[in-house]
């Protein structure tokens, strides 16, 4: 398995406690994920999310319904989580969320995911055609979407 990396930074125009907060309440993720993936998360809510929490997942990826399974690895407020993916579609998927004062009132979020494949030449050739564009599209959406939710609530 090759290991890829995605990595996104946004600057968000609230305090670092309040960015941790929202993305500290799993049931944000139906709100930043795209409409298209139909995501809903199927574990009782709300969810205490903290280190060794569960959280389960389904949506679905060009038409197949997936099951998706995380676990929180670590657990810093307000600085920063970590969750892994321990059932799902990817070989390997490791979500690093970091929050950092940004000058007053102002927070730099980044996201770094470390992932890969499954299935040989055959997901290689997915990665290249679909997984790269895939991944590119749900952070743009989160990109776009992020901040109106932050003012809204």
């Amino acid at each position: 398995m090759r290991e890829r990396i995605l990595r996104r930074e946004q600057i968000l125009d609230v305090p670092v406690e309040r960015a941790f907060e929202f993305f500290s309440r799993a049931e944000n993720l139906e709100e930043i994920t795209p409409p298209l993936l139909r995501f809903r998360i199927t574990s009782p809510t709300p969810i205490d999310v903290r280190k060794g929490a569960l959280i389960r997942y389904r949506l679905r990826l060009h038409g197949l319904a997936v099951s998706w399974l995380t676990r929180i690895e670590e657990w810093d407020p307000p600085l920063g989580f970590v969750d892994r993916q321990l059932r799902g579609p990817y070989a390997l998927w490791h979500h690093t969320h970091t929050f950092e004062a940004a000058g007053p009132g102002r927070t730099r979020m980044v996201d770094l995911v470390r992932y890969g494949h499954r299935f040989g030449f055959l997901g290689t050739l997915a990665e290249h055609l679909l997984v790269r564009r895939d991944l590119t599209r749900i952070f743009d959406y989160r990109r776009d979407t992020i901040p109106a939710l932050l003012e809204a609530g």
